[in-house]
């Protein structure tokens, strides 16, 4: 027997979705796939579900690149919850333990935060997706077992205090992948002494996106009972997910080749690394690579490119 087709449209681009709080990045897909009547969808990274924000959306040849966006920095605004610590290290989970919170100025704040700056350390949350022994940890932690968990390395690129109250800090996060935000969180609350959890956050970025051109599922919902063109035009080209990537331009002849799946040498190309692939009308053909020998493979092509 053949394999069944999929149903629904091709749909190719990438939706800048707003994701709700209170549903999860897999339920928030799942709507916008149904919206779209798309065949094929895909996230890029999933939120918790107290989380809201940029959520990318890729669609149809859209999925080919996903995993840029899940290599991607991402930008977060958090707000801290001081002198209560949770089971999940957010408000989600119930309160383990409760301390005192002093009055602290500006400028101990500041240099609580400044150790956190650059390359730091992170033990990852028993309440995460992580695997140990083919079990998820969030799994484990829900039946009260706890494993050890290696410490990992991630960048803070950029930690700001944007607002603080008696007993609540509001900061802006730019980090690396891998980075959790709440052990962040509960890592600050212990450097000051009284502990700390997640009581709201916001993903205000990934790699290119910010919050510019974020699209609700309200706005989706109201245009599907009307123009579905119009939805279709909310989506972002493909390419918009790879801009810091360099991008070459191949000959028609090249771009024959490279299509067939062969490597090919490209004048003044980069020596190294990935590369966004036009042929000379700047259609997008996909991703490459940059050989050792100096030749262009073929990596990530868009079907009938």
């Amino acid at each position: 027997m053949g394999r069944r087709r999929a149903k629904g449209r091709d749909v190719n681009g990438i939706l800048l979705l707003d994701k709700p709080s209170g549903i999860t990045s897999n339920d928030a897909l799942q709507q916008v796939k149904r919206l779209y009547f798309a065949r094929k969808a895909g996230h890029t990274g999933s939120l918790d579900p107290l989380a809201s924000g940029v959520l990318p959306i890729c669609m149809g040849e859209a999925t080919k690149v996903s995993a840029f966006l899940l290599d991607a920095d991402k930008r977060y605004r958090v707000r801290c919850q001081l002198g209560v610590r949770t089971a999940t290290g957010d408000a989600e989970g119930e309160t383990v333990e409760t301390r005192a919170v002093d009055s602290y100025s500006r400028a101990q704040l500041e240099s609580v935060l400044e150790q956190f700056r650059g390359s730091i350390e992170q033990i990852p949350p028993m309440y995460s997706a992580l695997k140990h022994q083919g079990q998820r940890l969030y799994k484990l932690a829900r039946q009260g077992v706890e494993v050890e968990r290696q410490p990992r390395p991630v960048e803070i690129y950029a930690l700001l205090l944007t607002a603080q109250g008696d007993d609540w800090i509001e900061i802006d996060v730019h980090c690396s992948k891998g980075t959790y935000v709440r052990t962040l969180v509960e890592d600050i609350g212990e450097k000051l002494g009284c502990g700390a959890h997640v009581c709201a956050l916001r993903r205000t970025g990934v790699g290119p996106y910010d919050e510019a051109g974020l699209v609700t599922i309200a706005t989706l919902e109201e245009l599907k009972q009307s123009d579905l063109a119009e939805m279709d035009r909310l989506l972002l080209p493909i390419e918009s997910a790879l801009t810091q990537w360099p991008g070459v331009e191949l000959s028609s002849d090249a771009a024959f080749y490279l299509q067939q799946g062969q490597p090919v040498l490209v004048p003044r190309a980069p020596t190294s690394g990935w590369v966004r692939l036009y042929e000379r009308d700047h259609t997008f053909l996909g991703m490459g690579e940059i050989l050792d020998d100096g030749r262009v493979a073929p990596r990530r092509l868009m079907k009938g490119a």
